[in-house]
């Protein structure tokens, strides 16, 4: 007698690879919040030599994953839809480490949360996308948040810095609509070029000066974890996934990087930010869940 086991081959599958790097890429976006507290300088020289390192970092998979950018590919920065993400890229990093800097951690990650709701808006106004009702749903929730949040800051001296995250939520969205108008238009190049471009506009407001070694070995895991590690990990496991499964565990961004210098620098979130990033976070799953649900029904029918 003979006995039959299905044993699974060793190995992942690439669904399991793909959930592997999207986490790992949630979790370096996640520690922004602690690099920026643990940086002894000021913001300007923060938004420049951050993108620095962020920028030669990217360098790397640009030449050497499959193949590198072409020349065309390079020469897309030259593009309006390419001069508008150049733009918007630099504008989002200059706001990013602005609101980390004059506002608190939890603030600045449940607006940015806000993001697709605001590209959703975004695709209506400029491309005439419909917006579906759940979404509308998710994306008023998510506004009562933010107003909440906001509203909690005037006159406490965090309404510039929440200002500053609403100007880098709002840039973002455009990173993510400016593809759908020129599909052809590939990301990477004005990524690179913006880095670049951050460092020459905002470096001479700073003081390369004041940064110690400490500072400079922060400064370079800030850019090359945060900025560039991340993406690429993120771009990588999202191929191999439905989007809104990516989507969905990319929410963990929301929690945990106010948990993390909560655990660390003792940064308790203001109870205005836990009652607004309540609804932005119910919002978010309830709204990423759907289309979870929605992929994997089209999946099974097909």
């Amino acid at each position: 007698m003979s006995l039959h086991t299905d044993v699974r081959p060793l190995g992942l599958s690439e669904h399991e690879k793909g959930v592997i790097l999207v986490v790992a890429a949630t979790l370096a976006w996640s520690a922004s919040g602690i690099y920026s507290r643990l940086l002894s300088i000021d913001a300007w020289t923060t938004i420049a030599w951050r993108s620095l390192f962020g920028g030669l970092f990217l360098l790397i998979p640009s030449f050497f994953l499959e193949g590198g950018l072409s020349r065309k590919q390079w020469a897309s920065i030259f593009h309006p839809s390419g001069i508008a993400m150049i733009a918007c890229q630099t504008f989002c990093q200059a706001c990013f480490i602005g609101a980390l800097y004059t506002t608190s951690v939890a603030n600045v990650a449940v607006i940015y949360a806000t993001a697709p709701f605001i590209a959703a808006l975004l695709g209506w106004v400029l491309l005439k996308e419909r917006v579906g009702s759940r979404t509308m749903i998710a994306g008023g929730a998510c506004l009562l948040g933010v107003i909440i949040i906001v509203a909690s800051s005037i006159g406490g001296g965090t309404g510039f810095g929440d200002l500053l995250a609403l100007g880098m939520t709002a840039s973002f969205a455009l990173i993510i609509v400016i593809p759908r108008i020129s599909p052809g238009v590939p990301s990477l190049p004005p990524t690179i070029v913006s880095a670049f471009l951050t460092l020459a506009i905002f470096s001479p407001f700073g003081s390369v000066g004041s940064i110690d070694t400490y500072n400079w070995v922060v400064l370079a895991a800030f850019g090359a974890t945060n900025f560039s590690i991340a993406l690429v990990l993120f771009l990588a496991g999202a191929r191999r996934m439905p989007p809104a499964e990516a989507a969905l565990i990319g929410t963990m961004e929301i929690v945990l990087t106010p948990f993390w210098v909560w655990l660390f620098f003792a940064e308790q979130p203001p109870l205005a930010t836990l009652l607004g990033g309540a609804v932005i976070v119910a919002a978010v799953v309830w709204h990423t869940a759907g289309d979870l649900r929605s992929s994997r029904r089209a999946l099974a029918k097909g």
